[in-house]
């Protein structure tokens, strides 16, 4: 079961490699690559969180504000970049016992309606990885569409 302290391992400073396809849900558009620094820290006891990357490559800044449900015993994970100054529709989920976390929402794309879902795995104390994917087709069928590898800053 998820509980509140499920992100302490995202606590601190990140080295992020971004690998990125040029059209989320065309497979075979192209892969864009580029660096990020990330910083999170946590609130509320542990029970929510924000980090914030810079983009220098790329000219923006993004942030996450992840909020825990006590109640649900979920989190939600709410997205907004500096390129659009909008909150995305968030992506609500939990870890398993395998410590792999996984998330889904709606939203759209290209004026599509889009099934999103966001998966954290790799978790350690000096990694990990999320990932990103939408469906078109009601889940049938997933394009994964941006990857970020992190490296915890200094390790190595």
């Amino acid at each position: 079961m998820s509980s509140p302290h499920d992100f302490d391992f995202f606590h601190g400073e990140w080295d992020v490699h971004h690998r990125r396809l040029s059209d989320f849900l065309d497979p075979d558009s192209g892969w864009e690559e580029f660096e990020a620094t990330n910083r999170c820290w946590s609130l509320f006891d542990g029970a929510a969180n924000i980090d914030e990357m810079t983009v220098p490559g790329e000219g923006w800044q993004g942030l996450t504000l992840r909020l825990f449900d006590p109640a649900a015993r979920v989190w939600s994970l709410n997205w907004s970049s500096s390129r659009s100054g909008k909150l995305f529709p968030p992506v609500v989920g939990r870890f398993g016992p395998d410590g792999r976390g996984e998330f889904h929402g709606d939203d759209t794309h290209d004026g599509k309606d889009v099934r999103v879902r966001f998966v954290w795995s790799g978790i350690s104390p000096t990694t990990a990885r999320w990932e990103q994917a939408f469906s078109v087709d009601g889940e049938k069928t997933w394009v994964t569409n941006w990857v970020m590898q992190f490296a915890r800053r200094g390790s190595s």
